[in-house]
């Protein structure tokens, strides 16, 4: 029984590293250099930054803290864990990509499809290993732990577009609206996975 709960645990935290991989390899070497905004909690930030002038790495960690005292306060122990196990792999996957200079220089179109479907599997793989990605999926989470019927990517889809509109002033429409493919086919190819798993 101990040999199969550390065999599950392994498997866990491999899926959350894997999420991690994607969804980080995605963010450096694509929507990065081609400067596509995807609504995430760094978008967010950027928003408030230009409203506030309060510095964007002060917005980022505030946003992030919440998120993680939201996570344990209403998903428990065991997310709050995978939570923390996967905001440092995605902390130390991106610095350490972000770092090797590479990107994949492609039109927005091609950009936001590649990253939106990639992104839609890393998210698929740490939400499955019940984990966030310290984004606002925990808010799409703790929205379908209080009511099942609620689903998890278009909570993620409304989320993250309602942060791409507010930015509508400080991005500029192609960024935007490539932003919101980028939402959109992430949420349908992370919709798509959980229903296949059931």
């Amino acid at each position: 029984m101990r040999n199969l709960f550390t065999i599950q645990n392994g498997k866990r935290y491999l899926s959350i590293i894997l999420g991690n991989l994607l969804i980080t390899g995605a963010y450096a070497f694509i929507t990065v250099p081609n400067k596509i905004v995807n609504g995430g909690v760094t978008s967010f930030s950027m928003i408030l930054e230009e409203v506030t002038s309060i510095n964007l790495t002060y917005l980022v960690d505030f946003i992030t803290i919440l998120l993680l005292l939201l996570c344990y306060i209403f998903l428990g122990k065991t997310f709050f864990t995978g939570t923390v196990f996967s905001c440092i792999c995605y902390l130390v996957f991106f610095s350490i990509l972000h770092s090797t200079g590479l990107a994949l220089i492609v039109p927005p179109a091609l950009g936001m499809v590649v990253a939106g479907t990639i992104v839609g599997f890393g998210y698929y793989f740490c939400i499955s290993a019940k984990s966030t990605a310290v984004g606002f999926d925990v808010v799409a989470l703790i929205l379908n732990k209080k009511n099942p019927k609620i689903n998890i990517a278009l909570s993620m889809y409304l989320i993250n577009m309602c942060v791409l509109l507010f930015g509508l002033f400080t991005y500029g429409m192609l960024s935007v609206l490539t932003g919101i493919g980028f939402t959109a086919l992430q949420s349908l190819t992370l919709n798509h996975l959980l229903k296949k798993k059931g």
